[in-house]
């Protein structure tokens, strides 16, 4: 055993040095003979072999496959995706990513006709496996690139047949009785009636709306797939909207061809793969045909939106508008399978979306908008103003303390309170029960005009004490002390609670002229600001606020135009 783990260690060294040598590029990869790339293959292929030796392996052929297609066909031949996917499963997690490596370069390298097998992969690890992922889901989604980009073709059979299924389905028609039965006029006009109600703007030659690409033909397999999967929900849609006004029917056809589109732009089909994102589905991978049944659940999406709205067809644009964005938010959410995305979605109705519309844009109003943050710094001096006065008011009131002896014992209570006129603080023990004391009860006076500072925390002097435990730290973060006289006498307080010694503190820097620092001033300052930003906006609500003022127009060239108050006078 200790010399087979010994041949192991100077095997990987080996392929170490070999990898280091072929990234200087002293040796083309085209030079390796078949046999040594069936040697490292069997290596990645062996059940009892060292895992830095197989993570090794699976690098070189990872580096191997895009270089040549010849190597790419011979590493594609030796390399299953069975044994890959047991890489997959396995503890380490450098294993999983050296086979998820090798599985992506494999995909890339391919014909859109060689990636059909698609690999469900298990959780993600890290960036680098998030990466792969969103890589993987990106060369299979790609896969619809070309019937995306290609226009129907009129005079394909096939095509036309396919075309001519979605009408047959939706229908019993009277125009696929036996030949004969009517003239060809009647079965053309039959035709066209149908394809109106499927929803086709040029119902005489439906194939014309198939024509821009993309979406293409793409649009017409997903119909095609609907119909066909889910005739009960392809039926309904169509009949439902068949018995509709004119002008409240949501046409199927064309909503199916936007739909399409607006999906390969979010899902970005087409697009090339980046080589930093890692933004990817998670319910992708557990979907043989992830496109399409996306496709059957937004399509139904449609309908509903559409009724819900209570569109016509001027409003088709404004639907589509919001069943993008019921999509896109919902991806946000990332779905674990397309179950959880279809009760969300769904969930996510058009009164909903204008919520979060309505709530974003009063967000996007009261922080970004110039002219609001102007009136923001307009308004604080004002507000703040109103807090100090608060503030003043607090202190006039006054609070009970309790006194901390040396063995912090909470034995006795005092009371202090500012004088109405803010010039003197009066103090004095109270005994128990006693809520608001008259201040003529309160003996101790310290005149305003003689306090020097204000303390908090550790700079008070009765926390200064060396001691430990939690009643100490809750002692700290509620004590404070007013420094006075010309002796620096110092009154130590501690607040019953938080939000008592913010307002104190407040208070006590407003007597000393200082700033409110208290994290509570800060709270009561936003909380007006936005009260009051909304009372001030409300008339302006549905109304763009432009950043900048508009130009002041230029003087007039006389002001003969103004009243002469003298000639009435007269």
């Amino acid at each position: 055993l200790c010399l087979q783990v010994y041949c192991w260690e100077i095997l990987a060294h080996t392929l170490k040095a070999f990898m280091e040598l072929m990234e200087h590029d002293f040796v083309s990869w085209e030079t390796l003979s078949a046999a040594f790339i069936k040697k490292i293959v069997s290596y990645v292929n062996m059940n009892a072999m060292d895992a830095s030796v197989q993570q090794l392996s699976m690098s070189i052929l990872e580096n191997m496959v895009p270089s040549s297609r010849v190597l790419f066909e011979l590493v594609k031949k030796e390399v299953t995706v069975d044994r890959l996917l047991t890489h997959l499963q396995v503890t380490n997690a450098q294993l999983q990513l050296k086979a998820m490596a090798l599985l992506i370069a494999l995909l890339l390298a391919a014909t859109d006709a060689e990636r059909q097998n698609i690999i469900h992969s298990s959780e993600p690890l890290g960036d680098e496996m998030a990466h792969y992922l969103y890589v993987l889901q990106s060369v299979s989604l790609n896969l619809h690139e070309r019937r995306m980009r290609m226009s129907m073709d009129p005079y394909s059979q096939e095509q036309r047949e396919l075309l001519q299924s979605l009408r047959q389905s939706a229908f019993e028609s009277e125009s696929d009785a036996p030949a004969g039965t009517f003239s060809t006029e009647r079965r053309r006009s039959l035709c066209a009636k149908e394809f109106r109600k499927l929803g086709f703007m040029n119902n005489s030659n439906p194939a014309e709306d198939l024509r821009r690409a993309p979406p293409g033909l793409l649009a017409l397999d997903n119909m095609v797939y609907f119909s066909r999967h889910t005739p009960s929900a392809y039926s309904r849609f169509i009949l439902e909207n068949s018995s509709r006004e004119d002008k409240h029917e949501c046409p199927f056809a064309r909503s199916s061809i936007q739909l399409t589109l607006i999906l390969c732009e979010i899902l970005h089909v087409g697009e090339p793969c980046s080589e930093t994102a890692q933004a990817f589905y998670p319910m992708f991978f557990g979907q043989d045909h992830f496109f399409e049944e996306l496709f059957c659940i937004c399509i139904q999406l449609v309908n509903k939106t559409w009724k819900e709205m209570r569109a016509t067809q001027e409003d088709f644009d404004k639907v589509l508008q919001v069943v993008r964005e019921q999509i896109t938010r919902t991806l946000s959410l990332k779905p674990t399978s397309l179950e959880l995305f279809k009760t969300r979605v769904n969930a996510l109705n058009y009164s909903e979306i204008l919520k979060l519309r309505q709530t974003e844009r009063l967000h996007q109003e009261e922080t970004l908008a110039v002219p609001v943050l102007e009136l923001r710094e307009r308004l604080k001096p004002e507000l703040l103003e109103l807090i100090r006065q608060q503030r003043l008011l607090r202190l006039c009131e006054g609070t009970l303390f309790r006194k901390i002896s040396s063995r912090r014992r909470q034995d006795k209570l005092w009371y202090c309170r500012l004088s109405p006129n803010h010039k003197v603080l009066h103090y004095g023990d109270v005994e128990e029960g006693v809520h608001s004391p008259p201040i003529e009860s309160l003996p101790e006076k310290i005149p305003v005009a003689d306090m020097k500072a204000l303390l908090v925390g550790k700079e008070c002097p009765h926390t200064k004490e060396k001691s430990s435990g939690k009643q100490n730290k809750d002692v700290l973060e509620l004590a404070f002390s007013i420094v006075y006289d010309v002796e620096e006498y110092c009154l130590n307080f501690v607040a019953p609670t938080r939000y008592e010694f913010c307002l104190w503190t407040d208070g006590l820097n407003v007597l000393l002229g200082k700033e409110m620092t208290s994290e509570r001033t800060q709270t009561d300052l936003d909380v007006l600001l936005s009260m009051e930003l909304k009372l001030r906006l409300l008339d302006l609500e549905n109304i763009s606020i432009p950043d900048n003022p508009p130009p002041v127009p230029k003087p007039p060239s006389n002001l003969n135009f103004c009243y002469d108050f003298s000639h009435a006078e007269q």
